[in-house]
């Protein structure tokens, strides 16, 4: 059974709610009707309990990034992600959505309509499923007789955030949308036209900010076991700040529009930008993350999750303490609890392995959906915290010994610890095989994916946690921000916060010879800091959105050819029992480009940037509600 939820006691059979509810069970026998009997809002509100779990039913519609089950909204992109869309990132899954749609540059605005494998389905990925109850609830919760006005209050906040945060996972595929401010009902007429970017941050952080002012800033420790995931007022305030960020960019946020392709209206409307540049924005990014930190440092609970005492571990091994910390604060459960970097988080649990068809994200990295790119690997720094060199004859022969420790746990490389042992993946070594030279499957650059995944062993049969927001990314919104407002030391300081948990030095010990006075070059810092240490998070693809990264989405990609250095290249399978236990000590590298597939609407002639956003379904274009296309759709 599909769990998908912010809260893991709670296993929810989901409904759909217009004038009477169809027949449902949660449980045993909760609201289980009677012959004939139809379940109404006058019965879901008669009692607290079932208006709890109406609620809880609704952040069962929360985002869950990961490629879970066999449908149009838990396939995502036909096991694909957006991550593949990005530098860090790409799928040698044939039959993904990555593939079909986008490195062939076929997607196209009539896709929206016929197709359930594009970026970020505009009517199938349950944003108005969840909309519509968080409103139903909001509405009608004051009618329940045994429920606490503080309660009501505080579970109002709760569905503001849900309604928040859909919004947000709209917003950042589409641009302003039409805003729904109470739960339409099926006889009403729908005349809400296409809002202003503007328009829609505003409705997102003014319902964050009602949401703050009732939630409670954290859960109570003896409450986190059963109610982790619930919303509290530091996950709005949070929340709040990566909208903001996102709003403040480029893409809505300069003196020219993204696109002057046709049609124009929304461009003319301000749909898709402020209308001009507006740097008082980035001035609200920076006024949000203040007030968030006040926040932290007046209640404390909150913070980056810090590494055990160093007893002397080796930070270039598997079980150090710098790795340790970094995946339990994008993995463990327990926000403000076991694990205080957690913000908002989803999961999914599952009953098998990582073949049961009921879960198939394991597969999706098996079938090579996530190769990571050596233009990603290269953004990890070394292990003192300066940067790689290719130029470096002595950083080359340490390329996958002494990197940042955030490195192992995003990426598999050669000789990492996997499954008992070290992976081999030069060319003709166990896991690799063919894979680099052919350019082919999960090892196809050279690489694979470790996120989330772990070695196919740690991970089996438990839920995978989705860190949807955690506070090293306000951190670094926080840097991204001061920059832009020219406070440079202070951004630097936010960054160093980040790199220091990993045990990394800080970036102008680490870059003597970086301008790091220079607004320029401090971005490119921190964007490159985002995508290592929220690497597989749903960030860097957003991040060269938001920030007009042309460059970088035409920038040629590559794999690495790892062979050993004594030139036994034969495949595995073929080597004698005593060669398989010679391991080889020394590697020549080759890198290759990328080509199977090509990306073809990236690489090949001039990019274009309506790709920045998707196009909305023409059958919702052609209702005449005021929903105005996108440029170049």
């Amino acid at each position: 059974m599909k769990l998908k939820i912010g809260i893991i006691t709670f296993i929810i059979a989901a409904f759909s709610f217009n004038a009477c509810v169809d027949e449902f069970k949660v449980g045993d026998n909760f609201l289980e009707k009677e012959p004939g009997v139809d379940v109404t809002a006058d019965t879901i509100f008669t009692q607290a309990e079932y208006a709890r779990r109406f609620l809880w039913n609704t952040y069962s519609n929360l985002y869950y990034a990961l490629p879970s089950y066999w449908n149009a909204v838990d396939g995502k992109m036909n096991m694909g992600m957006f991550e593949a869309l990005s530098d860090c990132y790409h799928s040698h899954l044939s039959w993904d959505g990555v593939n079909r749609m986008y490195y062939s540059g076929s997607y196209s605005a009539g896709l929206e309509d016929s197709d359930s494998h594009t970026r970020f389905g505009y009517n199938k990925e349950e944003v108005w499923q969840a909309v519509r109850k968080a409103w139903l609830f909001i509405e009608n919760v004051d009618r329940v007789p045994d429920m606490t006005t503080d309660e009501k209050e505080r579970l109002k906040g709760e569905a503001k955030v849900i309604i928040a945060s859909r919004y947000f996972d709209l917003f950042r595929h589409y641009g302003g949308l039409p805003l729904a401010d109470h739960a339409w009902d099926v006889n009403e007429t729908y005349e809400n036209p296409r809002a202003t970017v503007e328009e829609t941050v505003n409705f997102m952080v003014n319902l964050l900010d009602e949401a703050s002012a009732t939630l409670p800033w954290t859960l109570d420790a003896a409450d986190i076991s059963n109610w982790d995931g619930r919303f509290t007022k530091a996950a709005a305030m949070g929340l709040k700040t990566k909208i903001l960020l996102f709003a403040a960019s480029p893409l809505f946020n300069d003196a020219a529009p993204y696109s002057t392709e046709g049609p124009q209206e929304a461009v003319q409307n301000n749909h898709v930008w402020y209308g001009g540049y507006k740097p008082e924005l980035w001035n609200d990014v920076v006024d949000a993350c203040e007030d968030f930190f006040r926040e932290v440092d007046a209640n404390g609970v909150y913070g980056l999750l810090q590494p055990a005492t160093d007893n002397g571990l080796d930070v270039t091994k598997y079980d150090n303490v710098y790795r340790t910390a970094y995946r339990d604060a994008y993995s463990l459960r327990g926000s403000g609890g076991p694990n205080p970097e957690m913000l908002i988080s989803t999961r999914i649990r599952y009953r098998a392995g990582n073949w049961d068809w009921n879960y198939y994200f394991p597969q999706s990295s098996m079938y090579g959906a996530f190769t990571p790119t050596q233009e990603f690997v290269d953004m990890f720094p070394m292990s003192d915290g300066s940067p790689f060199d290719w130029t470096d004859a002595g950083k080359v022969s340490k390329i996958h010994t002494e990197r940042d420790p955030r490195l192992y746990e995003i990426v598999l490389v050669n000789g990492a610890e996997y499954q008992g042992r070290q992976a081999e993946l030069w060319v003709g070594g166990r896991e690799a095989q063919q894979g680099p030279a052919n350019e082919e499957g999960q090892f196809a650059t050279g690489y694979a994916n470790y996120k989330f995944v772990l070695d196919f062993a740690k991970n089996t049969a438990k839920p995978t946690l989705w860190p949807y927001l955690r506070v090293s990314e306000i951190y670094l919104i926080y840097a991204e921000a001061l920059t832009k407002a020219g406070r440079y030391n202070e951004a630097i300081a936010s960054v160093d916060a980040v790199r220091e948990r990993v045990g990394l030095a800080g970036l102008a010990e680490s870059n003597p010879g970086l301008n790091l006075q220079d607004e320029e070059s401090l971005m490119k810092e921190i964007l490159r800091e985002r995508a290592i240490e929220l690497g597989f998070e749903d960030v860097r693809f957003f991040d060269m959105i938001r920030n007009k990264m042309a460059d970088r989405f035409t920038t040629q990609l590559h794999g690495l050819a790892t062979y050993r250095a004594d030139g036994l290249e034969q495949s595995w399978s073929d080597k004698s029992a005593s060669e398989r236990g010679q391991r080889p000590t020394e590697f020549t590298y080759t890198k290759f480009e990328l080509q199977k597939p090509r990306r073809n609407f990236w690489v090949t002639g001039e990019f274009n940037p309506k790709w920045y956003l998707s196009a909305f379904p023409p059958s919702e274009v052609n209702k005449d509600y005021g929903l105005t296309q996108n440029p170049g759709w």
